[in-house]
């Protein structure tokens, strides 16, 4: 397996980090936490998203990573296209794509728009979508930053000092204020939280 194509995550036992890396290694290291102990608080979030990851430990370490292993292979990366052997084999030309079709809701004189541009509709669509993402692009990173860091500290840090006037911070733009109100928090914590918010505070 492609570990390109592991989640790269970063796991918490209450407020320490315990691992990072690819969610195989991480898995790893929990469950020899877990192994040693009985059950510890312990989050993993995803590095992109910070979305909890849900791991089932049961059984042995094989096991873990057994299963583990098969989840990624089935859901495969979520950049992947599947290829399929009965597609038709193209000829010189242009190249596929890779689109995909998916119902849109508009207008008629939005349709007459599209309709009337140079290439069509799909063409228009596709040149406005890439203007749209070109235009707001840091925008779009920093609300990201933002959406990325709350649902981590919702999780990790909810009843820490500070934590209500940090979230104003945070969506606020004001990095000076967002560090000074984690000062007292766990480094770990701190620390993750600083490196999800760097791109909520670009200026």
């Amino acid at each position: 397996m492609d570990e390109q194509d592991i989640k790269s995550c970063t796991a918490f036992e209450n407020n320490r980090c315990i691992a990072s890396g690819n969610l195989l290694k991480v898995a790893e290291k929990v469950k020899e936490i877990i192994g040693s102990d009985e059950q510890p608080p312990i989050h993993i979030f995803d590095d992109l998203t910070s979305e909890i990851i849900e791991v089932d430990f049961r059984g042995t370490m094989e096991d873990v990573l057994r299963r583990l292993e098969e989840s990624t292979s089935k859901n495969g990366s979520a950049t992947t296209l599947p290829r399929t052997d009965q597609s038709p084999r193209r000829g010189p030309g242009r190249p596929k794509l890779g689109v995909v079709s998916r119902e849109v809701t508009l207008l008629p004189r939005h349709w007459d728009w599209l309709n009337s541009q140079s290439g069509g509709a799909s063409v228009a669509l596709r040149k406005l979508v890439e203007e749209a993402r070109r235009v707001n692009n840091k925008r779009d990173r920093v609300r990201c930053s933002q959406e990325v860091t709350y649902r981590f500290i919702s999780v990790i840090a909810g009843d820490l000092p500070g934590f209500e006037e940090l979230t104003r911070a945070l969506f606020a733009g004001a990095p000076e204020r967002f560090n000074n109100l984690m000062a007292l928090w766990p480094v770990d914590i701190r620390d993750h939280a600083r490196k999800l918010a760097k791109a909520a505070f670009e200026n």
